[in-house]
Order: C-alpha cells, then structure tokens, then sequence
C-alpha cells in the first residue's frame, strides 16, 4: 500500500485553474482566456477511462514559448488494474483536478513565481491523464477477468491518444509558429510524451523541439508487448519508416524516442530519471520478474537509444526512490556531480551543451536521494 500510495501522489500534478472555460467542444481560442489558468472541455470523442469528461488547462503566455506538460497518473492493461472497483487501483480514471483543493499548491516547474523556474514566460498547455494507456491508447476495450470465482467484464476508454490529439490540434490552432516547443511529461507522462513529440515536431518543424521524460526510464520486459496490446498501440503509430513492420508485440517505450530523433532533426531527447525510484519499480514488479535492478534497466534503455540514434540522447540520474522531479520543490535543490537539475534543464531547453549526469552506483550515491 505504501507504493501505491506513491503512484496517487506523487505522480499527479496539481496546479491552480480558473474555472471551466468551455465545455460540449465550443473552445475559445487562447486571445479570448484569462491570465493565469483556463479548464478546457472539448468534449467530441474525448473521454476518461470510466466515460466521465476530459478537460485541459492552458495558462497564455509567450507566444514563441510553448511548454506542453502530459500528467501521470499510473497504468492498467488488465481487468483487475482497469476495474475501479477493485482495490488498491493503481490508474487515474477522471480528469477532475481542476476542482482539488490542493490545486494552490503548485511546485517544481508550475511555481510561476520562483525567478529560477524556466518556463514562467511560456505558453503552457497541461494535458491531464485519466486513460491508464499513457496516452498511447487507440480507445474502447472490454476485459473480462475472474475474482474470487465470479467471472467479471469491464469496458475501459484507452482514449488517451484521442484525448492528446485534440487538445494538440486546439493548440496548433491557437499556437501558430512559437520558436521553442518543450514536451514533458511526468512517469505515465513521460511515456506518452515521448510518442506524441514526434507529431508535435511534425507539426511544428521550423522550431526547436526538446523532450525531457521525467520518471520513466527504467520500463524494460518482455512482457511489455502485453501492455502495447491491451491498448492497442499499434494501430496509432503514425506512417513513419520509422515504425515500418512494428507490431503491439514488438514495440518499446525506447522506440518513441528513437523514432523522434531519427526521423525529425529539430528534436532533441532526453530523461530525468532517480535510480531507485519507488514508482518504476512497483510497475517493473507487475511487469514480471526479471534478473535486473532498475538502475541496470535504465542502463540498458540508454544505451539501446543512443546505439540506434548515434549519442545524440541526454540523461540526468539522481539517486534515491522519489519519484518524478518536474512538480517537487527539489527540481531547484537536487545536485548530482555539481549540476542542479533545474540548471540542466534550462541548459537543455535554450539549446546549451549539456553532460550526462548520474549518480555512482559503486560508491552507493544512487540509493540515496541527493543531499541525504
């Protein structure tokens, strides 16, 4: 229960919003918001896994800057995860983040009052997460399971790639030529916001686009193409060589990040990543037993994405189990070989040369948090 405990909190994102602005499709355009935050409803095909509503946020900002933020929120790819009524549940199921009293409590990268934040003049566009497909599934699933001799059926939205989808067509609408494009997102975030880079820099492909995947770099099984499956990944990869023959059974979270750097010049990749992180190894331990520790499986992943794409990957690994960095006040404060996090970001972001940054797994520095 503790790790459980971890995936609802510390994965999602709270920051504070006006209220709705739109809803039943009718969206304003961005010149017709308010200053500070916007809900956004646009309704159409767009759903939570439960069939509740989908909503965005938008805070207006520079034009030319445009942060695109894709929340966390777990996972499930099997009827017991998928079933609300099963307990511990271990996916966000609704986008109702708007109406949390913890709202005002925003840190990390949405504290739009700390001078060192780098992104306080962006346009930033929070796309929440309520599908349990890490926004790369293709939509409606049913599950049939057994629990305790009575045989079960539950219909599940894997909406996320139509949710992500249109809130980036109202976002190309609104946003029309912004010079900087960084897409981030946070564990399931991060996953899908690997996928949808690369149609954001098809998109966009006179800026310059930079991907940060915080707290999830350490997926690596041969189960996964039952994940990839169950949502039917496959069928909304977009007709790129660079998916050419790839299939539900073959595809990796890697090849998101392979593909964007291969295929779009303007792209550039990276990670944050802790090399104990409470979060990745709980779902590594749904995943299946395997020989390797996490640290080891972000190894791998690595090296596997800078062999295919040339080194042209960056990565910062800090020690400890917290999990994410992006929304926690130590995004200013973490240091790992005298590099803050919050100043490898901004390097990375400004098109600055970065290190790679990890901690030292044979002198212990990984299995303690920075500064501990």
């Amino acid at each position: 229960m503790k790790r459980l405990f971890f995936v609802g909190i510390l994965i999602l994102v709270l920051v504070p919003f006006s209220g709705l602005s739109a809803q039943d499709g009718e969206m304003p355009s961005i010149d017709e918001l308010e200053e500070g935050w916007n809900t956004l409803m646009p309704g159409g095909e767009t759903l939570c896994s439960v069939g509740t509503p989908y909503l965005f946020h938008v805070r207006p900002g520079d034009s030319d800057k445009l942060l695109l933020f894709f929340n966390g929120g777990g996972a499930c790819w099997f009827g017991e995860a998928c079933d609300v009524e099963v307990e511990p549940n271990i996916h966000t199921p609704v986008a109702d983040v708007a109406n949390d009293p913890q709202a005002a409590e925003a840190s990390g990268i949405f504290d739009l009052e700390n001078e060192e934040n780098p992104f306080t003049d962006y346009t930033i566009v929070f796309l929440p997460y309520c599908t349990g497909d890490v926004f790369v599934g293709s939509g409606e699933t049913t599950y049939t399971y057994t629990m305790d001799g009575e045989e079960k059926e539950i219909t599940v939205y894997h909406n996320g790639y139509i949710n992500a989808t249109t809130v980036l067509a109202w976002v190309y609408e609104n946003v029309e030529n912004p010079g900087t494009v960084v897409v981030t997102g946070s564990s399931a975030g991060a996953l899908g916001s690997a996928f949808h880079t690369g149609l954001v820099a098809e998109h966009y492909s006179d800026a310059s686009v930079i991907h940060l995947g915080d707290g999830a770099g350490g997926y690596r099984n041969e189960t996964i193409g039952q994940v990839f499956s169950a949502w039917d990944t496959a069928s909304i990869l977009p007709d790129w060589e660079e998916y050419a023959d790839e299939t539900n059974e073959t595809l990796t979270f890697e090849d998101f990040y392979v593909a964007n750097e291969l295929r779009f010049p303007n792209v550039t990749i990276a990670q944050y990543n802790t090399a104990a992180d409470e979060v990745q190894i709980f779902f590594n331990e749904i995943l299946g037993p395997t020989p390797t520790t996490l640290a080891e499986k972000q190894f791998l992943n690595f090296n596997d994405i800078r062999n295919a794409v040339g080194g042209e990957f960056y990565t910062y690994t800090a020690g400890g189990p917290v999990h994410t960095i992006l929304s926690l006040p130590q995004f200013y404060t973490y240091e790992v070989e005298g590099v803050r996090v919050v100043d490898w970001v901004n390097a990375l972001i400004n098109g600055e040369m970065v290190d790679n940054v990890s901690c030292d797994y044979f002198a212990g520095e990984c299995m303690t948090a920075p500064g501990e």
